[in-house]
C-alpha cells in the first residue's frame, strides 16, 4: 500500500468500523548494509501477499534507510525511521530532520520509544515537539508509551501511560490523529523475554483508547490504532491479536528474523 492510498482511506483504512492491523519491525542498532538489504528483500518476498489485509513497516538504522528503501521498492511496505529531530535544519550535529527523511521516501517514524526515553533521556516535552514536527511535515507517527517495572509494581501503570499519551499529543489536532498510531510498550517486557499477558495489554489499551476519546471524541478513539510491543514473537502473536483492542505489534528482536516477522504478520492477518 502506498502512503497516498493510506491517506485516502484514513489511518488503518478503517472500514465498517474496523481498524486495520499494523505490524512494524524495529531493527534498532542492528544489521550491517548487506544484512539490512537481505532482510528487507526477504520481508518483501514473505509479506507482499499479506499487504491487502495488514500494513507492514520496517524501521532500519538511519545509515541504511536509502538502501532498504530501494529494496522495498513499490511493493507496498512502509519505510520507517526510528527517530527524528523536531527542527527543520540548522546546527544540530548528529540529528536528522523530517525533510531529510521525506527525501528518502520515509513515510512513518517512531517517536518516544522507551529506549529514547530511558537510555537517551528524552522527556515528554521533547517527544511532543517531535510528534508535532513530524505530523506537520506529513509523516505518520507511531507514538510509543509504556511503564517501567518499578512503575508497574508501584501501581502507576495507568498514570504513567496516560501522562505520556496526553503530553505526546499536546497540540495535535483531530485531523492529525489520522496520521497517529499509538504503541503500548511496557518497558519491562522489551528485550527481556517477558510479555504482558493479553489481559494485561488489553487493560492498558482500553485506558489509552478512553483517554483519546476524552481528548478528542469517540470516533477518533475508535479509529486510532493501538499496537502492542514487548517481546512479541511468532509463537505468542496469535494470542495477543485475538484481542480486538490490539491492532498489531511493534516488533523488536523478532523482526531481525524474516521468518519470525512474517509469522507475526500472518498472525495479524488471521486474527
Amino acid at each position: 500500500m502506498t502512503l497516498g492510498a493510506w491517506d485516502a482511506q484514513g489511518v488503518g483504512a478503517v472500514v465498517v468500523g474496523e481498524r486495520r492491523s499494523i505490524v512494524g519491525g524495529n531493527w534498532k542498532m542492528n544489521t550491517d548494509l548487506a544484512a539490512a538489504v537481505e532482510l528487507a528483500d526477504n520481508v518483501v518476498a514473505g509479506c507482499q501477499a499479506l499487504l491487502s489485509e495488514c500494513d507492514v513497516a520496517v524501521f532500519p538504522p538511519f545509515p541504511y534507510l536509502q538502501a532498504v528503501g530501494r529494496a522495498l521498492g513499490n511493493h507496498g511496505l512502509l519505510l520507517g525511521a526510528q527517530d527524528v529531530y523536531h527542527q527543520p535544519n540548522g546546527a544540530y550535529t548528529g540529528e536528522v530532520s523530517s525533510a531529510m527523511l521525506l527525501d528518502l521516501n520515509v513515510q512513518i517514524v517512531l517517536v518516544g520509544h522507551s529506549e529514547r526515553r530511558h537510555v537517551i533521556g528524552e522527556d515528554n516535552e521533547l517527544v511532543n515537539t517531535k510528534v508535532r514536527a513530524s505530523l506537520e511535515s506529513g509523516l505518520h507517527v507511531i507514538l510509543c508509551i509504556g511503564e517501567t517495572l518499578e512503575q508497574r509494581q508501584a501501581g502507576r501503570t495507568n498514570q504513567v501511560n496516560v501522562a505520556q499519551l496526553v503530553a505526546g499529543l499536546q497540540g495535535v489536532g483531530t485531523e492529525q490523529m489520522r496520521q497517529v498510531t499509538v504503541a503500548y510498550e511496557p518497558v519491562w517486557a522489551i528485550g527481556t523475554g517477558q510479555t504482558a499477558t493479553p489481559r494485561d495489554a488489553v487493560a492498558v489499551h482500553r485506558v489509552v483508547r478512553r483517554t483519546i476519546a476524552d481528548l478528542y471524541d469517540e470516533d477518533t478513539a475508535g479509529s486510532v490504532r493501538i499496537q502492542y510491543g514487548g517481546s512479541v514473537t511468532a509463537s505468542n502473536a496469535a494470542d495477543l491479536f485475538a484481542e480486538p483492542e490490539i491492532d498489531g505489534a511493534l516488533v523488536g528482536g523478532a523482526s531481525l528474523e524474516a521468518d519470525q516477522f512474517m509469522g507475526i504478520v500472518r498472525a495479524a492477518v488471521e486474527s
